[in-house]
């Protein structure tokens, strides 16, 4: 039987969800719900898809909703859905604040739905070929720019983009955060549109983070540097490359020596691992799906989104301190 789904909020990502819903054998789009009447038309024009009136009669006719739109309604939507037993795939950060991520994960254990967080770069195919390799990071820096874009501006620029890498970084760090310096400044924007940001971990892992949304260009890099080995995730154009000290399993990669300051020879090899073309927006929704259907965890769940949120304002608090944070 197919998952009957509802999208909330149909703007510029809730349009790539429809795009992609429609494509999954197992999911069966019921409708959607915008406020926005211009909007609205357009959707039910390209989509031919019915248009709900409120969120609640959608809500009755679905077994999950799929939460794109913006940040400040989140929880509205998501404690509707919980409350009537719906499941739930919901745009990142799960929530505005700290109290409605706490409120939502006590609803959802009490209901006991599945709800999976949207953080999409977990289904990146450059960083599913880096975590075929032992990832074990000491030292992690991060550069994550886009061109100014008012949509998504209703939240800073560490919710908006940065939560990207905080997410992907407190999956592969198993260690609890120690400190946390920031510093940002909002220059288009009454909220931090350029953040820089060290946070340390317990297990001596360091992660420096730059995000900013009114650079002149776009990058998406993360760089992972550990023992015996540099591992580099492109985000943007899908490339991953690792550095390391060759083994007698890198038949596929280029090596060469080196000497080391002690005097001995080692044997660098350098790979760039075999990217599989993916949509990580349709993955991550087949995710939830097949999470859904056979009872199974979801790929990221209420927990890691609030982790990720956790940092996050953990950061804005630290910018907000040093008193920079406005223009």
């Amino acid at each position: 039987m197919k998952l009957k789904v509802g999208v909330f909020g149909t703007g510029h990502l809730g349009k790539f969800h429809l795009n992609n819903w429609k494509e999954i054998p197992d999911a069966e789009l019921i409708g959607f719900y915008d406020p926005d009447d211009k909007i609205a038309k357009e959707v039910e024009h390209l989509y031919k898809l019915k248009r709900f009136s409120t969120p609640e009669a959608l809500i009755e006719k679905v077994d999950a909703a799929d939460i794109v739109a913006p940040t400040n309604h989140h929880f509205a939507l998501c404690e509707l859905a919980i409350r009537k037993g719906k499941h739930v795939f919901v745009e990142k950060p799960l929530a505005n604040t700290l109290e409605e991520g706490r409120k939502l994960i006590a609803m959802i254990r009490e209901a006991n739905v599945k709800v999976q967080v949207g953080h999409v770069e977990r289904f990146n195919p450059a960083f599913i070929a880096a975590k075929n390799f032992t990832l074990n990071p000491m030292f992690i820096e991060v550069h994550r720019l886009a061109q100014f874009n008012p949509r998504g501006t209703e939240v800073s620029v560490i919710l908006d983009l940065m939560i990207h890498d905080l997410d992907i970084i407190l999956s592969i760090v198993k260690s609890d955060v120690k400190h946390i310096s920031a510093s940002g400044v909002g220059v288009l924007t009454d909220t931090p549109d350029i953040a820089n940001v060290r946070i340390e971990f317990n297990n001596g892992c360091v992660a420096n983070l730059t995000a900013s949304r009114i650079s002149m260009k776009k990058m998406r890099k993360m760089r992972l540097f550990q023992k015996d080995a540099y591992v580099g995730i492109d985000f943007l154009e899908k490339k991953t490359e690792i550095i390391k000290m060759k083994e007698d399993s890198d038949k596929d990669s280029f090596s060469f020596d080196i000497d080391t300051p002690k005097g001995e020879k080692k044997t660098i090899a350098i790979a760039n691992p075999k990217i599989q073309d993916a949509n990580a927006i349709k993955e991550e929704l087949i995710a939830f799906v097949n999470a859904v259907k056979n009872n199974k965890p979801v790929a990221v769940s209420e927990i890691d989104g609030y982790l990720a949120m956790e940092v996050a304002h953990k950061i804005l608090a630290k910018i907000e301190n040093t008193g920079i944070a406005g223009a």
